[in-house]
């Protein structure tokens, strides 16, 4: 009895096996080398060309725009900056992790947000500055109340973080 037993328990084992392995594989990926595949929660798949993408963005809890993957990070904008007034004097901007922002000019407070590789701060009094990377150097442009950060700017100043390692 007990050779039937163990002959049996050997036949399911074997029967299992062979089945696993007759088991349809997994579609493999229809993504070539130099390729991003993007798989959505409902499972379908979007292939695209490495070659025809400039950047990924992935939108940020608490901004209107983008984090960019490539350019300078949101920590690069931490800091005490120095930034030109547009009259050739210097103040300072502020920028905090908590998305508070000082400006030295005129002692006014404002929010900044990381938005499409650049530090966008909204001050209290209604102006509006950006710190953007140009080439290889930050510059500040400034935009009076009630001008948007698409608009032309008021003035262009260089900028350039004096914390030797961002908060």
């Amino acid at each position: 009895m007990r050779k039937i037993v163990s002959g049996a328990s050997l036949l399911a084992i074997l029967l299992i096996t062979a089945s696993i392995g007759n088991a349809a594989p997994a579609p493999a990926s229809k993504s070539a080398p130099g390729t991003l595949v993007i798989v959505f929660k409902d499972g379908h798949r979007q292939s695209f060309s490495l070659a025809d993408i400039e950047r990924v963005e992935f939108p940020t809890a608490g901004s209107e725009g983008a984090v960019s993957t490539s350019g300078p990070s949101r920590g690069h904008f931490f800091g005490r900056w120095e930034v030109g007034d547009g009259s050739g004097s210097t103040f300072y901007i502020t920028l905090q992790e908590s998305g508070d922002a000082m400006r030295s000019l005129g002692d006014v407070h404002g929010k900044w947000v990381y938005v499409n590789g650049e530090a966008q701060i909204t001050w209290d009094d209604g102006a509006e500055d950006a710190i953007r990377r140009v080439g290889s150097r930050y510059q500040k442009f400034a935009y009076k109340a009630g001008k948007s950060f698409t608009d032309v700017p008021d003035n262009v100043t260089s900028a350039s973080n004096t914390t030797s390692k961002p908060i």
